[in-house]
């Protein structure tokens, strides 16, 4: 489901940024987004990547540190199916 948008919303939308830019220009604004969202995904990689070496360094074991909040995350959906089941 992409952010709640139906199949009409979606060209409503196409149809609004086409009038509004026109045909030339939505090459270049998509190639624009897709470069930011590149850039956005290789920030998030370096940043994740600088805090296991970081952790990696002081010691700590991120592995454990993971399954334990896998963990917990499991254990909290099963709680929330639970609740709505009883709802």
């Amino acid at each position: 489901m992409l952010l709640f948008i139906s199949g009409p919303e979606i060209l409503f939308i196409s149809l609004m940024v086409l009038l509004i830019f026109g045909a030339d220009k939505i090459p270049e604004l998509s190639r624009g987004l897709g470069k930011g969202i590149r850039q956005v995904k290789d920030a998030t990689e370096d940043i994740k990547s600088e805090i296991q070496k970081s952790a990696k360094n002081q010691g700590i074991d991120t592995k454990s540190i993971k399954k334990e909040i896998d963990d917990v995350k499991e254990k909290m959906d099963d709680l929330g199916g639970s609740i709505k089941r009883n709802l």
